[in-house]
Parts: structure tokens; C-alpha cells; sequence
């Protein structure tokens, strides 16, 4: 029989997910015929053929010598425990990352000690579906090369993406939570890769707490990642006004800043745009120690410039304007979010990282 790691199983799939996030539009090597069978595994309303035909694969990667066709353990020496696998591994991981799967274990659908063959689809409601799973299963079951095996897993991996970029995913929000807490989801969120967006929608969240909060007559631009400041006309990544007047601009970056980057943000934005408070928001006081000194120069120019710690500034701000300032926050990062320009996997980490806040 073939004995399955489950956490080295979750772990290959996490992996392989990684991937594909990636880059999900990688064109892969797959036949016309698996191509068409898995678009109706996936058009099916049964949602468990498209966990069984994941699993399936997955386990013929662990062992190539598996019989995925027999998922029950009594049923051979190559069989294995399909049910466990999904209960502990694929299930888990489709909701983990708020891809549309179903509730109960993928074998609740058929009868037990089922084999995935041609005379099991006489029971079945959905037998196009289940003809459409079959012919992968039994293709992967061919397989012995490993290539091959981890091309198909991929591509189907590739059809998950895309129906949980498709799917709608709620915001977490956040309730009353004590400030130790926001210090562990401020630090799990900057660890996440996201391409610079946790850190600017973190300050400008908080940016917009102290203007409701104080009540002032701010008007705060921000300017979407990976905008040239120099072709959108911004100070920086964000640019607070009040009238005509600009009050300061602040840079959020995960990058190190160096002696040049000072430079050049004076050359080209503070100067021309009469910037006279300039604000680096940096992670962890994450810039050379030729920075300072030469941003020091300038305040004798009239323009001041200084390095801020995202974390520390965030907490700093949010013990100051107490209770009633953390729910104004809570709702503008909640709402920054929701905004349709952000990709599903920062909404997805930030479920997960609230999730386990309140776990």
C-alpha cells in the first residue's frame, strides 16, 4: 500500500501553488484532450471531481508506484488513502487560500470502497463530469515520468488560480483588538511579499486615521505601486495638501535607501515640487549610513528630511489616538482592501493573517 506524508504532501502543493501565483499564465505542455477534460471537471457542479482529480495527482507524485484508481487502502498493495488525503491536505488547502471547494471529503460523493473506474460512473448523477475526471486519472495513472506528472499538477493548479481570482473574497474585518495584537499583524503583514502594497496601504490607513480623527482639512493623495513619481507629478507614494500648500510627502519603501536615493528624491521631487517635509518610511532603520547625513545638509536648504520606521510610527499613532482613532483605522484598511485594483492573494494573506490573531 502506498503510505502518504501528509505534511510533505501539503508542503509539495504549497510549493507548487508559490509557483503559479508566480506566474499563473505560464503556458504549459498539456495535451488538447487533458486541456478539454479539465475545463468540464471544473464546468461541473460537482465540485468534488475537481479535488479528487488534485489529489489524485498529487499522490501519484509522492509515489509514482501508486494506484490512484484505488483510493481506499483495502484495495490493493498500490492503493492509498484517498479520503485522508483530502480531509488533511487538499481540502485544507483549497479553503486556506479561499479557492471555491466543497464542505465534506471529496468521496462523500460516491459509494464506499469506490474504485475510479468505468463502472463506477453507472451511480453517479454527473457522469459527464466524472467521464471528463476519469480520462485525467487514468492519463496521470500512465504517466511515469516525473516531468510529465508535475506539468499536469501545475496546470491544474493553474484552473484553481483562476477560479479564485474570478471568486469574490471577503475582507476579514477587524473588531477590538489590544495593541500587542496590532503589533503582531502590523509585523506579519510586512513580511509578506506583496509588492510594496502592505507598507503603503498600512501608512496611508494610518495617515487617514489622523485626519478624521483630528478632524483636519488634509487632502491626501496617494499614487498606485510602481508609478514614477517623475510621470505622475507625485512628491512621492503619498501627498498630503491642505489647499494648495503641500504639508509633507512621504516615500514607502521596502528597498534600503541609500546616499543616491536621497539625492535623487531631492534632485527630482523635493525641490521642484517645494516639498519642504519629506518622509522615508523605512522597515527596520533600512538605510546606509550615508543617508542621514546627507539628508541633514538639506535642512539648512529649508526642506527637512527624515527616516521613519513603518511598525513603530503605525503603534505609535495608533496608542495616540486610542480606541475611538483604531476603529477609524480598522475601517480604512479594511476599505483600502476592498478595492477592486488589489490582487486576491493580499486579500488572502490578510484573512489568514487575522485569522490566526484571533485563533
Amino acid at each position: 500500500m502506498s503510505m502518504i506524508d501528509y505534511s510533505a504532501a501539503r508542503t509539495i502543493l504549497e510549493i507548487a501553488w508559490s509557483e503559479v501565483e508566480a506566474d499563473p499564465d505560464r503556458v504549459l505542455p498539456v495535451t488538447s484532450e487533458i486541456q478539454a477534460a479539465v475545463d468540464l471537471i471544473f464546468r461541473s457542479n460537482t465540485q468534488a471531481y475537481r479535488e479528487v482529480v488534485l489529489g489524485c495527482v498529487l499522490a501519484k507524485i509522492i509515489d509514482p508506484s501508486t494506484d490512484i484508481t484505488q483510493p481506499y487502502m483495502n484495495q490493493g498493495p498500490h492503493a492509498f488513502n484517498g479520503r485522508t488525503l483530502d480531509e488533511q491536505v487538499i481540502n485544507p488547502f483549497l479553503h486556506d487560500h479561499r479557492i471555491p471547494a466543497s464542505r465534506g471529503p471529496y468521496l462523500s460523493v460516491f459509494r464506499r470502497s469506490v474504485q475510479f473506474n468505468d463502472q463506477t460512473r453507472s451511480g453517479l448523477r454527473d457522469t459527464h463530469g466524472y467521464d471528463a475526471a476519469l480520462s485525467v486519472i487514468k492519463y496521470a495513472q500512465s504517466l511515469s515520468a516525473e516531468p510529465e506528472l508535475h506539468t499536469l499538477f501545475h496546470f491544474l493548479l493553474q484552473i484553481f488560480y483562476g477560479l479564485r481570482e474570478a471568486a469574490v473574497i471577503p475582507i476579514s474585518r477587524l473588531h477590538r483588538i489590544s495593541l500587542e495584537q496590532y503589533e503582531v499583524l502590523i509585523t506579519g503583514l510586512l513580511a509578506l511579499p506583496s509588492g510594496g502594497r502592505f507598507p503603503v496601504m498600512l501608512v496611508l490607513a494610518t495617515f487617514q486615521t489622523i485626519k478624521d480623527y483630528f478632524n483636519l482639512d488634509w487632502s491626501i493623495a496617494s499614487q498606485g505601486i510602481n508609478v514614477a513619481d517623475s510621470a505622475s507629478g507625485a512628491g512621492g507614494d503619498i501627498t498630503i495638501s491642505s489647499g494648495d500648500q503641500i504639508l509633507l510627502a512621504a516615500e514607502v519603501t521596502e528597498r534600503e535607501v541609500d546616499r543616491n536615493r536621497v539625492l535623487a528624491t531631492f534632485q527630482t521631487k523635493i525641490t521642484m515640487a517645494g516639498i519642504e517635509d519629506y518622509l522615508f518610511f523605512v522597515r527596520a532603520s533600512n538605510y546606509t549610513p550615508e543617508a542621514k547625513p546627507l539628508a541633514h545638509q538639506y535642512f539648512s536648504q529649508g526642506h527637512e528630511v527624515n527616516f521613519l520606521d513603518i511598525k513603530t510610527w503605525i503603534l505609535i499613532t495608533l496608542a495616540t489616538v486610542g480606541s475611538q482613532g483604531r476603529r477609524i483605522f480598522n475601517q480604512h484598511i479594511t476599505a483600502l482592501l476592498n478595492a477592486p485594483d488589489v490582487p486576491r492573494i493580499l486579500k488572502v494573506n490578510w484573512n489568514q493573517q487575522i485569522s490566526t490573531l484571533i485563533s
